[in-house]
């Protein structure tokens, strides 16, 4: 029996307005909830123009959910891991901790009984009264490291519009709550829009329940049903991530991966260009339009991460290479084991059934392709069997080489990062690991074929802004007063093809 071939993407946007189509197309992935207020005030109208067809294109080619409101655009993604480098950020720009995302958790369900209007102290005490009756957590707005973590999470409700300051300040109330107060309005729509779980949580079993596999039933499906949900799940691999290993995959995705048709399609959609390497695919965003991390950048811990990045490189391509140590990454479906063991471990009561659930879960992840949408490898490439194998640089190489850096470059580094040496080493490999370049392990890091784009990259400090031409033949690293010529590098590095990946 024939089937009736998918609709290629934004198959009714005319070529004059494909640019803008894309333009909301990167704007949704990119911020899965966008408002009258966020990201900022025409983001919600532009996805609204061409809503229809982001929500037919998002479901046929991520199995991604389009939810509209008057004031709220809601993407529903199906997700296949655990990610851990897109957190919610404090007012002073550091990752939320746990207690933040729980008394988070519970401003939403409180702000879900109020009224049109609330008060900071008495949803402060409405939230301290929940978190009273969970063991560990608890909440005392006499403290003012409580007051500043439940400000954290009603500041990040601020910046999405949920709440809106009517009157008064949250600074001045976590300074002292008994002379200052505030007074926001609520906004239903985005309270609502806000928490959107893939599936009941009182029903979950394990934290592996939420991700696509859990509910995908591929064992039970025809071919050319996993068919399309292998080409979902390959699509989503590259817009959500910055680089896409063949040997980190499931290998039925390999074939996915490979074939024209993904590239055409995901550049049709973004207007971003893939890349093919041996190693792998990336999306490249040399102009940062869909990019929620960016690197290089200003910034101390950035900084110090670009300059890591070009010393590791530089070593283990180095004379020293034949002495490196290579040694195997645990792959996608094995670090998902893992995180998946620590947070079900977390959980008030665990059932004894979790673990083979999440047995189930992982086989159901086994993906079929077919032969008339994929492609060969390219010569040359290393055949999916044989197990990758990356160069481990050592903690001990990694802390000598950063005090080199800061010895060299510490003009241009915030006092508080080099005060506290071990804190910068710790977000600067966090920030490479992210953008897909390092895997952190045991002792050190492996490097990443990704890493390799750096190798020839030339630092230098500026220490006064003052007008130079873009920089071509060598890369320039700037300190914060010349952060403009950071872009310079992430051209010309995105522009090489001396990397690989």
């Amino acid at each position: 029996m024939s089937t009736v071939p998918a609709p290629r993407p934004a198959a009714d946007v005319d070529t004059h307005q494909l640019a803008d189509y894309q333009k909301a197309m990167r704007l949704i992935l990119r911020h899965p909830l966008v408002t009258e207020v966020y990201p900022d005030p025409g983001a919600l109208p532009l996805v609204r123009r061409f809503a229809p067809q982001l929500r037919r294109d998002l479901a046929d080619a991520f199995d991604y959910r389009l939810l509209l409101t008057y004031g709220t655009a809601r993407l529903l993604r199906a997700q296949d891991g655990l990610d851990t480098t897109r957190p919610a950020l404090t007012r002073t720009g550091r990752p939320f901790d746990r207690r933040r995302y729980a008394l988070l958790a519970l401003t939403l369900s409180a702000l879900g009984r109020a009224g049109t209007q609330v008060v900071l102290g008495e949803l402060a005490d409405a939230v301290a009264a929940e978190a009273g009756q969970v063991d560990g957590l608890g909440m005392d707005t006499g403290r003012k490291a409580d007051r500043d973590a439940f400000v954290d999470a009603v500041t990040f409700l601020t910046g999405r519009g949920a709440l809106r300051m009517a009157d008064g300040s949250a600074a001045d109330w976590v300074s002292d709550p008994d002379k200052a107060e505030a007074l926001y309005d609520i906004d239903r729509e985005v309270v609502d829009a806000l928490f959107r779980p893939g599936r009941v949580l009182q029903h979950l079993e394990s934290v592996t329940g939420l991700l696509a596999a859990a509910g995908a039933g591929m064992l039970s499906q025809g071919r050319e049903a996993q068919r399309r949900q292998a080409s979902r799940a390959a699509r989503r691999l590259v817009v959500e991530r910055p680089a896409v290993y063949y040997a980190d995959v499931d290998p039925a995705l390999h074939g996915q991966l490979r074939a024209p048709a993904l590239a055409q399609d995901v550049e049709r959609l973004t207007g971003l260009t893939l890349e093919r390497r041996a190693e792998g695919v990336a999306l490249v965003d040399p102009a940062r339009r869909m990019t929620d991390l960016a690197f290089p950048a200003g910034g101390t811990v950035a900084q110090a991460a670009l300059l890591l990045a070009v010393r590791i490189a530089q070593y283990v391509q180095g004379p020293a290479r034949s002495r490196i140590e290579h040694l195997p990454h645990a792959s996608a479906a094995e670090r998902l084991a893992q995180a998946a063991a620590r947070l079900d471990a977390a959980l008030p009561a665990r059932p004894a059934a979790a673990e083979q659930l999440l047995a189930e879960t992982e086989a159901e992840q086994l993906l079929a392709g077919t032969e008339d949408d994929t492609a060969p490898p390219p010569p040359g490439e290393a055949p999916d069997t044989d197990e990758a194998r990356y160069p481990f640089v050592t903690e001990a190489w990694l802390r000598r080489a950063l005090k080199a850096l800061v010895d060299e470059f510490g003009a241009g580094m915030s006092a508080t990062h080099l005060a506290d040496r071990d804190r910068l080493l710790d977000e600067a490999l966090a920030l490479l690991a992210a953008m897909s370049l390092v895997a952190r392990v045991d002792g050190g890091v492996l490097a990443l074929p990704l890493l390799a784009r750096y190798r020839g990259a030339r630092a230098e400090v500026k220490t006064a802004r003052r007008a130079a031409p873009r920089p071509s033949a060598q890369e320039t690293l700037s300190t914060p007063e010349a952060d403009p010529l950071a872009d310079s590098l992430t051209d010309s590095l995105t522009d090489s093809k001396d990397g690989s990946a």
